[in-house]
């Protein structure tokens, strides 16, 4: 007899059901008319159960036309009804007829009925088994790479039994020796848990999971698997393997999902309510308060002069414990200043005696003593802001054995936070190995983007061009050029000296507008071959901006000058008597918002002009306080990771400064944004700071990014969560740490933020005169790149590769990873719907007789009442929405692996996602994913035309192309509406209603009449070649 075995592995993200933001769930498997379940898993939103369950199949024949149906419920108490969390039914046609061909899948959990709340997803594996089942082996274990070791994910709490091995070469079944079997192998797994044990296993590769096995049968070491063969180009491209899923178990605890939020409760002044804190609180309330000694080395007087030349080079060395901070030096000079500052970190003090030590550079020999100060490092006051800066001193200058000597120099000395204003641009000691020249990209900084415009050029004619070869018919184009943005128009229709083009072109310009916009015109000769016959600039300074969409400027005319005459100099051009001319109308275009990053997420969508800015609604605190479990970055140079943070929001970037060599950073740092929509997003990225040596052409590595919209926070509430560090790369999903952040969105305007969301997401001119889709995304990479620009020219630099990564540069690109997100984020709003019609469905086959009662009451009231409809929706949604607010989020969006498709990406689907454009694969790999482009694009092709079809057959009713159908359809036609001008209304509504909630013994299995008269009805499918 042949047997269904269902191995049912894990869920995750379940919906809580206790009260308490938890469940108990356990897994109930029902097939033809047999029912089993799992164990249940006590307080776990993401159990797992690792068991198999197994079911006697009748008739393999029949297997296709059967239902599997596994539900997931939360375990109550034994007197009181159990919760549905959801149900997946799986059809018996989709079930693998061997072990081989089976694999691990998560489906989606389903919805029961139109009032359930169900999230999350499951993971099963099922086939059928011909003949005998057996437990007593467990299958072998896959062998990884020490770098995937690495990056195990922390998911389990106890030592999860391994899905059992199936056996095909036997043709009896003994239930009751199965039984003793999993009996056995529980004892087992008790006395085992008195171990600590770390095993490591894989989930969903053809052979099963991996670990050691379990049962009698347990004795022998398992072979290890055979490498995967390389991919081969075959019809069925759609299908990809699942990834391996590492795990790592802990016995006696279960830490939270990986990919997951974590809240938390940091000892901030916000959450402490202010109680024992000083003013810090007021201002710097979302970090923790970390204590600094500063040292500010403003300037040095009357310094003795100690070369034979009577001359002095003065630097300064503050010292305290074994950390040592130096000033830049100055050549030749007794009176030099230095306007330098020092912090070192309270908790890492070595030395409660600061010392400032004066010493004279030298190139030979060692550098001279000049003079020092020490301050006993109990004795320092305390500044707390917004006190004013404390006053620098004159300090007399001591020898070594403590006596006045000649010089002074002045110094600030004080104890605070990072709260005070000296803090960003301040020498730290966490940064004292780094050289003075490097010292500045450990720094933090805040920028602002440039203001951008759109530059818009309407090329409309020109007049007397010359042409380079007179005995031919030119073809002139215009090509316009503002530094690395270049357009170009068609060639002009009219083949003449006079050409006509009446075409627009746009390009980004930014502020303070200090370039030239070329306009040439060129002739083209061949394919490559273009010559240009005038050229002329345009200052963007002497450009006007246009706020007004509906008020055109003047157009201009500009003499267009020869090569040779624009490549003289200015004082050398002669005055021409005669030039080419072309005529332009050039404006900044202010009343565009200027996009730089997509606006699914976009940060800012104000307009470039200042004239048409909103007043801002509320502020946006953002801390940025620490991270754990930071991967090494730099283990190839002995390193570990030197941390820092980037975060976007509208214009203002920000960067914290970089903590050296530390896998566990606390950054302690909080900036603030004016917020002028709520419905933004703020951006923040970890990177690691790879030009902290001389390597000058290194770039900065990703660590992870986070995205946080503000529309889902609440007004005046403070989040702290540990957000994971996830990025994925051409080996798969990694997550490279965690990052502790403190959100805080506070309303100061309820009336305009309310108003907000009835207006426009983009300014009125993106309405009024769209541009398209394509100029966008081509405007857009143009934004970005003056963007980055400009802010690698600041100090410390934010690097192009920190600007591309927090606007997400590449997010245009083709990725079937990210099309099968996509996919599933509408098969997922599509299973509302479906809801519905499977609970209208269940009320038509009376499959609950009361409810299908209820609605034919309801449905007469309605027919009866028909004013009461509209204010009925209205009120169910009202109640819909009130019911729900039970089951509010109470945690900030953020990026979700498994919505992203990352967590079982193919890792030929994730190399093609990282290919470069155009590609730089093998032809054999390029053949492989365009056969697979075109089996995709074939799927998309049928879908396409049965929708065609469909339309078509709609629009054939009444064509006369089938004159036999036509007729039938108008008189029938007539019929109903002579019927329905002699009936009222009413009464057809309660005959139409009746008849289609008429019960199942009524019915009729095969199709209706007029569905089987529209499927006749003639389409253009058959007129396609």
């Amino acid at each position: 007899m042949a047997k269904l075995v269902v191995q049912v592995l894990d869920a995750a993200d379940l919906m809580p059901k206790d009260g308490q933001g938890s469940a108990n769930p356990f897994v109930e498997v029902d097939f033809d008319g047999q029912r089993q379940r799992t164990q249940t898993k006590t307080r776990d939103l993401y159990p797992a159960w690792n068991e198999t369950l197994v079911f006697n199949v009748a008739d393999p024949r029949n297997l296709p036309f059967s239902t599997i149906e596994v539900s997931v419920y939360n375990d109550r108490k034994p007197n009181e009804h159990k919760n549905f969390l959801g149900r997946v039914r799986i059809s018996g046609d989709m079930v693998p007829v061997s072990e081989g061909e089976a694999s691990v899948q998560r489906y989606p959990l389903d919805k029961r009925g139109l009032f359930s709340h169900i999230r999350g997803d499951i993971a099963l594996k099922l086939h059928v088994v011909h003949g005998e089942f057996s437990s007593n082996q467990s299958p072998p274990r896959q062998q990884h790479s020490s770098q995937q070791q690495r990056h195990e994910h922390h998911e389990s709490a106890q030592q999860i039994p391994v899905p059992e091995e199936i056996h095909t070469n036997h043709f009896a079944f003994n239930k009751n020796e199965y039984d003793d079997e999993i009996n056995h192998e529980k004892k087992k797994k008790n006395k085992e848990k008195q171990k600590e044990v770390r095993t490591f296993f894989s989930v969903g590769t053809g052979g099963g999971g991996g670990g050691p096995g379990h049962g009698p049968g347990h004795g022998h070491v398992p072979a290890p698997a055979p490498a995967a063969a390389p991919p081969v180009a075959t019809a069925n491209h759609m299908r990809a393997g699942p990834a391996n899923m590492m795990h790592m178990q802990f016995p006696g605890q279960k830490p939270p999902p990986n990919f997951g939020l974590v809240e938390t409760r940091p000892p901030v002044a916000a959450r402490m309510g202010y109680r024992g804190a000083d003013k810090t609180a007021t201002t710097y309330d979302l970090v923790e308060r970390m204590h600094f000694l500063y040292v500010n080395v403003v300037k040095a007087r009357d310094l003795p002069a100690m070369d034979i030349t009577g001359s002095l080079d003065p630097y300064v060395e503050v010292k305290l414990g074994n950390y040592k901070g130096i000033t830049r030096h100055h050549e030749k000079n007794q009176y030099p200043v230095w306007n330098q500052v020092f912090a070192f970190s309270k908790e890492r003090l070595q030395s409660t005696i600061l010392e400032v030590v004066v010493k004279d550079k030298d190139l030979v020999t060692k550098d001279d003593f000049v003079g020092r100060m020490r301050f006993d490092v109990v004795d320092v006051p305390t500044r707390v802001p917004p006190d004013s800066p404390l006053a620098p001193q004159w300090y007399r200058l001591e020898d070594k054995n403590g006596m006045k000597t000649r010089g002074e120099i002045m110094l600030a000395v004080w104890m605070g936070t990072q709260a005070d204003e000296a803090f960003p641009g301040a020498w730290h000691s966490d940064a004292h190995g780094v050289s003075p020249h490097n010292l500045a990209n450990t720094r933090s900084n805040v920028y602002f983007s440039p203001k951008l415009y759109y530059l818009r050029i309407h090329v409309i004619e020109a007049q007397d061009l010359i042409p380079v070869d007179r005995s031919r018919q030119p073809e002139f184009y215009v090509k316009i050029s503002l530094k690395n943005q270049s357009r170009a128009t068609r060639i002009a229709p009219a083949r003449g000296l006079n050409p006509i083009w009446q075409e627009e072109l746009m390009l980004v310009a930014s502020e303070p507008f200090d370039e030239f916009v070329v306009i040439s015109v060129e002739d083209r000769l061949g394919p490559g071959k273009d010559v240009c016959v005038g050229r002329t600039g345009v200052p963007v300074k002497r450009i006007p901006q246009r706020i007004d969409s509906t008020k055109l400027l003047e157009a201009s005319w500009f003499d267009l000058g020869r090569p040779s005459e624009w490549e003289e100099e200015g004082e050398k051009k002669k005055e021409m008597r005669f030039s080419s001319k072309i005529h332009l109308r050039l404006c900044l275009d202010a009343g565009y918002h200027v996009l730089d990053e997509a606006t699914h997420f976009s940060s800012d969508l104000q307009p470039s002009s200042k004239h048409l800015r909103k007043q801002s609604i509320g502020i946006l605190e953002l801390g940025i306080l620490s991270a754990q479990n930071l991967l090494p970055m730099k283990m190839r140079e002995g390193r570990l990771t030197d941390a820092y943070c980037v975060a976007k929001y509208g214009n203002k970037w920000v960067r914290t400064r970089t903590l050296l060599n530390t896998l566990t950073p606390r950054w302690n740092e909080q900036y603030t944004w004016e917020v002028y929509d709520p419905c933004t997003v703020v951006t923040v990225g970890v990177f690691d700071n790879c030009h902290i040596n001389e390597k000058e052409e290194s770039r900065d590595q990703r660590i992870g990014k986070v995205r946080i919209r503000l529309s889902t926070l609440e007004t005046d509430r403070i989040y702290t969560h540990y957000y994971p560090l996830l990025v994925l790369t051409p080996s798969g999903l990694k997550k490279h740490g965690e990052l502790h952040l403190a959100i805080r969105f506070t309303c100061v305007a309820w009336v305009n933020m309310v108003v907000q969301y009835g207006r426009p997401l983009l300014p009125k001119m993106h309405y009024v005169q769209p541009i398209s889709v394509k100029h966008i995304d081509w405007l857009r990479h143009q934004a970005m790149l003056i963007v980055a620009t400009r802010l690698s020219r600041a100090e410390p630099p934010l690097k192009r590769e920190n600007v591309e990564y927090m606007l997400d540069a590449d997010y245009h690109m083709w990725s079937l990873r990210r099309s099968k997100a996509n996919f599933n984020r509408i098969m997922s709003l599509l299973s509302g719907i479906s809801a519905v019609f499977r609970w209208l469905d269940g009320i038509c086959m009376w499959r609950n007789p009361l409810t299908t009662i209820l609605v034919h009451i309801l449905f007469l009231i309605l027919v009866c009442y028909p004013e009461l409809i509209l204010p009925t929706i209205f009120l169910y949604l009202f109640a819909i929405g009130l019911w729900n607010y039970r089951f509010r989020p109470r945690k900030p969006s953020h990026m979700d692996a498994r919505i992203s498709q990352a967590e079982m990406a193919h890792p030929d689907e994730l190399d093609e996602e990282f290919d470069t454009f155009p590609t730089s694969r093998p032809p054999d790999v390029v053949r492989m994913r365009y056969d697979r482009m075109r089996s995709i694009a074939g799927r998309v092709q049928t879908v396409v035309g049965d929708m065609a079809t469909q339309g078509e057959r709609a629009m054939a009713l009444l064509s006369w192309r089938d004159s036999r159908a036509t007729s039938i359809f108008i008189i029938i036609a007539l019929v109903w509406a002579v019927f329905l001008y002699v009936t009222p209304f009413q009464v057809v509504a309660v005959l139409f209603g009746l008849y289609w909630l008429r019960h199942p013994r009524f019915r009729n299995r095969m199709p209706s009449v007029p569905v089987n008269f529209f499927k006749r009805l003639p389409a253009k499918s058959d007129l396609l070649l």
